[in-house]
């Protein structure tokens, strides 16, 4: 069955970094498009990253924008999204998602709290 994990969500001081995983499982990772999503308290999820299946094509929120990287490990089946300088405003829930033309599939999410 299709599972998306992911993991290394935490608390973090403003200014800090984290590095959130995502393991794929259950469907052909490369020939998904893979995507980071955030959901504020209070808020719409939003979009903050994606990722092409073969990893040639990045693109990114504004309210990240030079302060993430999304890459991926097709050998792997893992999704990454490096995330430096955090905001209090970057706390969220976190979520993977797995795209193409036929298939969505949403990880758990994990949680990541900027505060001092």
């Amino acid at each position: 069955q299709v599972q998306l994990v992911e993991s290394g969500g935490g608390l973090v001081q403003p200014g800090g970094s984290l590095r959130l995983s995502c393991a794929a499982s259950g469907f052909t990772f490369r020939a998904y498009a893979m995507n980071w999503y955030r959901q504020a308290p209070g808020k719409e999820r939003e979009l903050v990253a994606h990722i092409t299946g073969a990893g040639d094509t990045v693109d990114y929120a504004d309210s990240m924008l030079g302060r993430i990287a999304i890459s991926r490990d097709n050998a792997k089946n893992t999704v990454y999204l490096q995330m430096n300088s955090l905001k209090p405003e970057d706390t969220a829930v976190y979520y993977c998602n797995a795209r193409n033309w036929v298939h969505d599939f949403w990880g758990l999410g994990t949680q990541v709290t900027v505060s001092s």
